[in-house]
């Protein structure tokens, strides 16, 4: 008998990572129980040995053996519960070997999975989904699962979908799509950049899908490209959801504190009574900056704003933008909200969009491959929208995006103008933010405590 994923009842939902979950394993007559002995800092990043912060061992496991009698008892009254076992479909997989993984003895199932057009389905079998088959004491099928969809947004819920098939006697069966609300939790984390900003999300235990958010939120304060620095923390608190013990999908970021080369930002979600939510720092002021730093997410700069040799024509010239060096079809995001004020081919900028965002400022993209579909002239773009993809077209020796910002018509160099901000919460609405910010400011003061002390112990 093997009792898969059995989780530690003291660990409620929401109050600490999966990570920090207590996994019971019973096979063969031993148990292995894996034992949290320093829960608070599970979360934190794993520093690498050649850091001036060294690793420490903050997990101890216990290890017990216990002789069980053989062949193990059944329960004086009987087994009223069926033995559930699982799967995971990989590459090659058959519908047929499947079953057999499972333990599966019915001789009219795979008919009626190849006939069923309820029930075909199952026969898309995606490598990584999961089969699940419950069993009664006799070995007969009370259900077979396929989670084909462990998680995706159904309008404002986050849900599980599966295909689910049951016995109906006579050796006939019935196939019924199902579904249910995924379990949400708050995860907290946090971590020291030591290589790069994935590495130490990864190492910190955070889904790639919350590291974007984390680059979105605070665009238009750091440059993620240029501005990190090895010694940068984050500590970051965030939704999760899960179902039937497993991580199916992530929401979004609800707090996050960054410091970055000394300066500390900061970001809550927070969901007015009027208007639409959004980031605010612990003092109520909007992160949505008038300008994204940047229009590209991950790139470096191969040329800066001024004076330099042109590539092509070699002769020394102003340069009036930024390149930023990316691999052909890299996407292209609109760094301010504004109006489509031309879209097409321009001389050495290739295939360029202008944008308009307000009488005074304007930015331009150029050498892209190709539009976003479906975008004109005069069509509203928001901050952060695709526009387009990097190419080379135009007067470009290589792909890269060419990026100006201008004020006034007049080019100046994006990487050190002051840009604009936006929104401040007063009145009513700043005393509902502070009541709302509240608990999320204590958790990230409770993950900075933690990991001070870690840096303090690991510098003795």
């Amino acid at each position: 008998m093997f009792i898969k994923g059995t989780q530690n009842p003291s660990f409620r939902a929401g109050t600490h990572p999966a990570h920090l979950r207590t996994p019971v394993y019973l096979r063969n007559g031993l148990v292995f129980v894996a034992l949290g002995l320093f829960l608070a800092a599970a979360a934190l990043a794993v520093v690498s040995p050649n850091d001036t912060v060294t690793e420490l061992p903050l997990i101890h496991a216990a290890r017990q053996n216990i002789a069980l009698p053989t062949p193990f008892p059944a329960p004086a009254g009987g087994f009223d519960q069926p033995f559930i076992s699982e799967t995971q479909i990989r590459a090659g997989d058959t519908l047929s070997a499947l079953l057999q993984r499972l333990h599966i003895q019915e001789p009219e199932l795979q008919q009626f999975l190849a006939h069923d057009k309820n029930a075909r389905a199952i026969y898309k079998l995606q490598p990584g989904r999961t089969l699940q088959a419950a069993l009664d004491q006799k070995g007969d099928l009370v259900w077979l699962r396929y989670n084909h969809t462990p998680g995706t947004h159904e309008g404002d819920r986050y849900v599980s979908r599966w295909l689910e098939i049951k016995p109906a006697g006579a050796g006939r069966f019935i196939a019924a799509e199902r579904s249910t609300a995924a379990d949400r939790q708050i995860r907290m984390a946090e971590g020291i950049i030591t290589s790069s900003l994935f590495g130490a999300t990864d190492a910190a235990g955070v889904p790639d899908a919350i590291t974007l958010q984390m680059t979105d939120i605070l665009g238009s304060k750091i440059d993620f490209m240029q501005d990190l620095r090895r010694g940068d923390r984050f500590r970051i608190v965030y939704e999760a959801y899960s179902h039937d013990g497993a991580e199916v999908g992530t929401g979004r970021i609800l707090a996050l504190d960054f410091i970055n080369r000394t300066h500390d930002y900061e970001a809550v979600w927070f969901d007015p009574a009027q208007g639409p939510g959004g980031y605010y720092d612990f003092s109520g002021h909007s992160l949505k900056g008038a300008f994204l730093r940047t229009a590209l997410k991950f790139t470096r700069i191969s040329s800066t704003f001024g004076m330099r040799m042109h590539p092509l024509h070699r002769t020394w010239t102003g340069h009036m933008g930024v390149d930023y060096a990316a691999p052909s079809g890299t996407p292209i995001h609109s760094t301010s909200d504004g109006t489509v004020e031309f879209i097409g081919q321009q001389n050495g900028y290739g295939n360029v969009i202008i944008i308009r965002h307000d009488q005074h400022y304007s930015t331009l993209y150029a050498h892209q491959s190709r539009f976003a579909a479906g975008l004109k002239r005069g069509e509203h773009v928001t901050q952060g929208e695709l526009i387009g993809y990097v190419g080379m077209t135009g007067w470009a020796t290589g792909p890269h995006l060419h990026y100006e910002f201008r004020i006034d018509n007049h080019p100046v160099d994006p990487l050190s103008a002051s840009l604009p901000m936006a929104h401040t919460l007063e009145g009513p609405e700043r005393a509902t933010f502070e009541r709302a910010a509240a608990g999320y400011k204590e958790q990230i003061h409770l993950l900075a405590d933690l990991q001070s002390q870690r840096i303090q112990i690991a510098q003795r």
